[in-house]
């Protein structure tokens, strides 16, 4: 069977995988995982391991991006090759060039999703998913564009809420946090003074969505500024306007100020 599987991992440890992702592995000629696009807080490589009693070859970044994923390619062109990615496998991540290129050279795939954060951060905000304009990363100072102040600008006009993926560095263990996120933003708030952003703007911070014991946090800027969210991964929501139930559930379930309720349509 020439075949390639893309099983998504979910978001915190390997007890997030499905019993049908779980299933896949233990049939797998060769079994391979990436763990740069994404953290998870508690995953084990060598708890799944024994859990599936087979051995799991870690892929780099250069292993997908340089060698073209050529690794994965030739187990799946002599057997069953089961590649596990964070999340789910298509959302955040640019591992479809590998799925096109397999289907290039007759390789079947198929694809076993897992929880995304992008699902688990709406989910936990209590916001519309239909009510999410574009989603946007912010990167790190050194990399730091306006893209990010662009897109929410562009959302809001629309009265859409805006999903700040922050960005990170798993081989560095380097992780953006909602804090430095906010204040890279307010700088350019400073240089272009549209009122996007200030210090009066209620954001809601997540962290480790998908866990156990996430952290959400509804307020004004200023205030989350000063918030102690814990550790990664973190993420970021600029709401848009709000029907009165998104309110009440930033009020409830968030901490947000109660006077929200009267900001409502």
């Amino acid at each position: 069977m020439n075949e390639l599987v893309f099983v998504g991992i979910g978001l915190h440890d390997e007890k997030s995988l499905s019993l049908q992702a779980l299933e896949e592995i233990k049939t797998a000629d060769h079994v391979f995982i990436e763990l740069y696009t994404n953290f998870l807080p508690h995953f084990s490589i060598k708890r799944l391991e024994e859990m599936v009693t087979k051995q799991i070859r870690i892929i780099s970044r250069r292993n997908l991006e340089e060698e073209n994923g050529a690794l994965i390619l030739e187990a799946a062109k002599a057997g069953k090759a089961v590649f596990l990615v964070p999340g789910d496998p298509f959302i955040a991540t640019t591992h479809v060039t590998l799925r096109i290129e397999a289907a290039k050279r007759g390789i079947k795939t198929r694809i076993i999703h897992g929880p995304s954060v992008i699902s688990a951060v709406i989910g936990l905000s209590g916001l519309h998913n239909y009510k999410f304009g574009k989603t946007v990363t912010v990167p790190f100072a050194e990399n730091f564009s306006e893209t990010p102040y662009n897109v929410i600008a562009q959302n809001k006009s629309l009265g859409l809420h805006t999903l700040c993926l922050l960005d990170l560095k798993v081989d560095e263990e380097r992780f953006l946090s909602i804090n430095e996120a906010l204040k890279l933003l307010l700088q350019i708030e400073q240089k272009r003074k549209e009122d996007i952003i200030t210090a009066e703007t209620i954001a809601v911070g997540i962290a480790r969505a998908g866990s156990n014991c996430p952290t959400l946090k509804a307020d004004h800027v200023k205030t989350l500024l000063a918030y102690d969210f814990g550790g990664p991964p973190q993420s970021l929501i600029f709401p848009g306007e709000l029907h009165f139930m998104e309110a009440d559930a930033l009020v409830l379930l968030a901490g947000a100020p109660k006077n929200l309720r009267g900001k409502t349509r």
